[in-house]
């Protein structure tokens, strides 16, 4: 039997966690909340206890597990804003170049600062990355 998800939607305002969030971060969460709303189209929703994500959808690996996450979300950490875009960074090398400065784990980014990035492209990123974002069936890209 495979573990059940642990991260999943919550009836936690959104607004509610950023509230409690040291000054600097809460600026920074309030306005990639409000970004991240206008580009997607969705209200936001606690996802766990830490992360704020924008529609969801299905998946399922080749192993048989199954679950759903955010389609696009963040999470203000401690060291830097991790913003959750599962869409192959990889794929978009030209717009990372040019989005300032960050860092990236797989399907992630880090941003201390929302000052130390282009806006503009940060917005492209998450269309992209929401757009990508679809149901999942890896079992149906198998052989």
């Amino acid at each position: 039997m495979m573990p059940e998800n642990k991260t999943k939607p919550t009836e936690q305002a959104p607004e509610e966690f950023i509230r409690d969030l040291p000054g600097g971060k809460k600026a920074d969460a309030l306005a990639l909340m409000r970004l991240m709303a206008e580009v997607t189209g969705e209200a936001p929703v606690m996802w766990g206890g830490s992360l704020v994500g924008f529609g969801k959808y299905r998946y399922r690996y080749a192993s048989g597990h199954t679950g759903e996450s955010a389609r696009v979300g963040f999470s203000p950490r401690k060291q830097a804003l991790t913003l959750y875009l599962g869409y192959s960074l990889e794929a978009l090398e030209k717009e990372l170049e040019a989005l300032g400065k960050h860092s990236r784990g797989k399907g992630c980014l880090y941003i201390k600062r929302l000052s130390d990035i282009d806006e503009k492209v940060l917005r492209l990123l998450v269309k992209k990355a929401y757009e990508e974002a679809t149901d999942f069936d890896a079992r149906e890209a198998v052989g």
